[in-house]
C-alpha cells in the first residue's frame, strides 16, 4: 500500500492562530516553522493514534484484486474514486459497477474489484479524517497538536527538551487511540 495526501488539511488559518496565541508571538516571521510543527505533530498525532486528525483527501494504490482489501487510512469518510493502473502506469477511471465498498463503523473501508481486469493495481481516492475541520477537532487531540507544535518549537532552541511527546500530551490523544490486533 502506497498512501499520498492529495489535498492536506489548512493549517495556516485557526491552527496558526491558536499556536501563535499558546507560544505568545504577535509576528509573522517564525509562521513557515510554525507551521512545519503544527504539520509534523499532526503527522505524529495520526501515527499513535492511527487515526487522521483532520479530513484531507487521499489516494492509496492496492493490488488488482477481486478479494476484499482493507484502506490502512482511518476513518474513512468516503470513497471518491477508483482507477486502474496499468502495468505502463496509464490510469483509467472504472465505473461504480466495476467495485464494491464497504465503510465500518470503526472508519474501516474496504474494497473489492467485481470481475477481472487487466490493471496490475487499483488507486481509490478517498476523503478520511475525525474531523472536518480545525473548528470541529475534538478537544483532546486539538490540544494535544498545539501543545506538541509548541514543544517541538521550543526545542529547536533548548536541546535540553526531550524529542519524543511529552506525556501530558499522550494522555490527551490516549481516548482516540485505535488498538490492532497483531
Amino acid at each position: 500500500m502506497k498512501r499520498a495526501i492529495l489535498a492536506p488539511a489548512d493549517l495556516a488559518g485557526a491552527p496558526l492562530i491558536e499556536l501563535k496565541d499558546w507560544l505568545a508571538i504577535s509576528t509573522a516571521r517564525d509562521d513557515e516553522a510554525l507551521l512545519a510543527q503544527l504539520s509534523a505533530a499532526l503527522d505524529m498525532c495520526e501515527a499513535f493514534t492511527r487515526q487522521m486528525p483532520l479530513e484531507a483527501e487521499c489516494e492509496e494504490v492496492l493490488t488488482a484484486s477481486s478479494g476484499w482489501q482493507d484502506l490502512v487510512t482511518r476513518p474513512v469518510q468516503s470513497v471518491t474514486q477508483v482507477e486502474s493502473i496499468a502495468a505502463d502506469g496509464t490510469r483509467s477511471a472504472l465505473s461504480v459497477n466495476a467495485y464494491e465498498v464497504e465503510l465500518d463503523e470503526g472508519g474501516g473501508a474496504q474494497l473489492r474489484l467485481l470481475g477481472t481486469f487487466a490493471a496490475v493495481r487499483i488507486a481509490v481516492r478517498f476523503t478520511a479524517g475525525i474531523a472536518p475541520d480545525w473548528a470541529t477537532l475534538p478537544a483532546g487531540i486539538k490540544q494535544g497538536i498545539l501543545r506538541l507544535a509548541a514543544h517541538n518549537f521550543a526545542a529547536r532552541q533548548d536541546q535540553r527538551l526531550e524529542a519524543s511527546p511529552p506525556a501530558a500530551i499522550i494522555a490527551l490523544w490516549q481516548p482516540w487511540r485505535r488498538m490492532r490486533l497483531a
